[in-house]
């Protein structure tokens, strides 16, 4: 048996300052800087946990969302298994552009990937998109939808660990998946819903 029974890459997506990176840290190590540097090309980080007894490892590449890293970004759409593409619900240009990631990932990724929408800081009183927005261009790219914020953790688990059931069911013969079921817990505190 290899050290995990299932490798899975996972990209993020999305414009410069939609939050991917506190996205990221929130899930893989618990944590919120708010004042985070904007990503410079592409990093990474790593979450491993066990669904009934196998071990799974996701490996998140954290992408830039500036223009000029598009062509460094288009490489590590090879051979991913989940897209988070994200926006920010106080920034109507960034939900705009999801159509654009859209056509980027129908170019560049395979097309078994699976796909979430995340409108990230639901936390935050000056909104510009609504849920219902949200939720209705998910469902026009057959996607399933989360608001989220990185800064109080909610929902964040919960999107990635859906997206992970997914590209499991996806990538595992169907005998095998008929019977995994999503165990994974998490000793988090209870976060109250910001939306």
């Amino acid at each position: 048996m290899n050290e995990h029974d299932l490798n899975l890459k996972v990209l993020t997506l999305g414009e410069s300052g939609v939050g991917k990176t506190c996205l990221l840290l929130r899930f893989t190590d618990e944590t919120f800087i708010p004042n985070h540097l904007t990503t410079i090309g592409v990093d990474s980080k790593q979450k491993t946990f066990t669904i009934d007894n196998k071990s799974y490892k996701l490996q998140i590449w954290d992408t830039a969302g500036q223009e000029r890293y598009r062509t460094i970004v288009k490489s590590y759409y090879k051979g991913s298994h989940g897209i988070v593409i994200t926006y920010d619900v106080s920034d109507e240009s960034s939900f705009k552009n999801i159509k654009n990631w859209m056509k980027q990932i129908e170019l560049n990724a395979p097309n078994n990937v699976q796909k979430i929408l995340v409108g990230n800081k639901c936390d935050r009183d000056d909104r510009k998109i609504s849920y219902e927005d949200g939720a209705k261009l998910a469902s026009d790219f057959k996607m399933k939808f989360f608001e989220t914020s990185a800064k109080t953790g909610y929902n964040v688990d919960k999107a990635f660990l859906e997206l992970t059931a997914d590209m499991i069911a996806n990538n595992i013969p169907k005998t095998v998946t008929e019977d995994i079921k999503l165990k994974v817990t998490f000793d988090k505190k209870n976060v109250k819903g910001c939306c």
